[in-house]
């Protein structure tokens, strides 16, 4: 059986490292994951997500605070610091939740204040609208948009 706070750590120091694909290999086939931006997603658009990500952000820094992992699940404080597509600095503190199977991450359920992630990346209009479902609603329609191109262009 796997150690899963190890899995923890390998997943965190591979998005560190900007290897999408050592992340994508931690999860399971039938994996989960939710987070404020993209929402819920299943198998391997996760994978495809981590991949995206960790390949356009030239200076995506990661520090694992704090992790622990007790039988099947496991939890996470990770901060992210990088620069948004509008130019502006983020460095956004998460709480990740995890559930394992067979030495693989079947959820994780990332949480951030979006208020706050907002606010960073996209200035004055996070500020004054960060904290309505319009603006969520926005940007998880790009997140999946994008994703949705990244794949179809075959990673």
């Amino acid at each position: 059986m796997a150690d899963n706070a190890d899995l923890i750590r390998q997943l965190y120091e591979a998005m560190d490292g900007h290897d999408g694909d050592a992340m994508a290999k931690l999860y399971a086939p039938d994996a989960r994951f939710r987070d404020p931006a993209f929402g819920e997603l299943s198998g391997a658009e996760a994978g495809d997500m981590w991949r995206m990500l960790t390949g356009r952000s030239e200076d995506l820094r990661v520090e694992l605070a704090e992790h622990e992992a007790h039988g099947d699940t496991g939890t996470a404080r990770w901060i992210a610091t990088y620069t948004f597509r509008t130019g502006r600095p983020v460095v956004n503190d998460i709480r990740a939740e995890f559930r394992f199977r067979d030495g693989k991450i079947t959820e994780h359920r990332d949480s951030f204040s979006f208020w706050r992630w907002s606010r960073q990346a996209l200035g004055p209009i996070g500020l004054a609208f960060g904290w309505t479902p319009l603006l969520r609603a926005a940007v998880r329609k790009r997140a999946r948009s994008d994703l949705a191109d990244f794949r179809r262009a075959g990673r």
